[in-house]
């Protein structure tokens, strides 16, 4: 009996101790499957992210910096819309606001910038005339539009003898602001003044307007002064002014005014065409700055079509 039981107790070790050694296998297996798939997806994981990485660096791969002097309305507002374009395609953009219309032009002459953004095409061709400097047009991006605005008089309608216009007294905006009050019928200029007419091309003058000329800026001063004002598209704004809701006439798109007056990407010549110039016309160009250029300066301010 008792060796029976011997043999029943040794039958039941060997048992047990097989179905320990089976769960240690099982564990262990388990344990070496686990491990495996942990290596297998960090691997995978290192994979993806070095993939992720190498595709971020070609995304972001700088091209380089661009550097332009500008005005600070519209022009440095217009370039800060395009700042986001460029650095999609690798380049940065630095902006620099003038205040004054030497600086800008010296500076690229002088090679500290890449570019600048102002002025229109005969304010570049004669200051390159007057001061040697050799800058050329790189691209138009848009015009802004000369308009005649209400002074004490809302209607040009309501002209009478003796009135006085306020115009802008330098070369170029003199001669815009007389073809305007020409096409409007108030004045008429002598045949060929066209774009370099001053008071003294003045032939026919019906309502004996009194054309006061002044600086510029100061021309939306006086307003509340004289009969009307004669202003071009940066000047309107900085006055409060709308094209499209205040004007009582403005430069048609088409007109010769508006093609001559282009403002400009300006550079040193034999820059025109590197990679970097393109891209910022490019960019300029774009229909992102196209409608962003429309929604904002209500016709003060229109995108230039070549």
């Amino acid at each position: 009996m008792k060796q029976y039981k011997k043999l029943i107790a040794l039958a039941l070790a060997l048992v047990l101790s097989l179905s320990f050694a089976a769960c240690a296998a099982k564990t262990e297996t388990a344990a070496s499957t686990e491990t495996a798939s942990t290596e297998t997806a960090s691997t995978e994981t290192a994979s993806t992210e070095a993939a992720s990485d190498e595709t971020a660096s070609d995304a972001v791969e700088s091209k380089g910096t661009i550097t332009v002097a500008a005005s600070p309305t519209p022009h440095a507002e217009i370039l800060a819309q395009a700042k986001p374009i460029l650095e999609a395609e690798g380049w940065t953009l630095e902006v620099t606001e003038f205040q004054d219309y030497v600086q800008p032009n010296l500076v690229v002459e002088s090679g500290e910038f890449d570019a600048n953004y102002f002025q229109h095409i005969p304010y570049l061709e004669n200051f390159n005339k007057e001061q040697g400097t050799h800058l050329v047009n790189a691209g138009g991006i848009h015009y802004e539009p000369f308009g005649i605005y209400p002074g004490t008089k809302s209607s040009l309608d309501d002209i009478a003898e003796g009135d006085t216009i306020a115009v802008p007294n330098d070369t170029t905006n003199e001669a815009r602001a007389l073809l305007l009050l020409q096409d409007n019928g108030i004045l008429k200029l002598k045949d060929g003044a066209g774009l370099t007419a001053t008071v003294l091309d003045i032939e026919e003058n019906p309502y004996n307007v009194e054309i006061l000329e002044l600086e510029a800026a100061q021309v939306p001063r006086v307003k509340d002064e004289v009969a009307y004002v004669v202003l071009n598209g940066n000047y309107a704004l900085d006055a409060g002014f709308s094209v499209a809701k205040d004007s009582l006439a403005y430069e048609k798109s088409d007109s010769d005014a508006a093609k001559t007056y282009v403002n400009v990407i300006a550079v040193k010549e034999g820059n025109e065409d590197s990679e970097k110039i393109k891209a910022l016309v490019a960019a300029l160009k774009s229909d992102t700055i196209r409608q962003y250029i429309i929604d904002t300066y209500d016709g003060a301010v229109v995108p230039f079509d070549d």
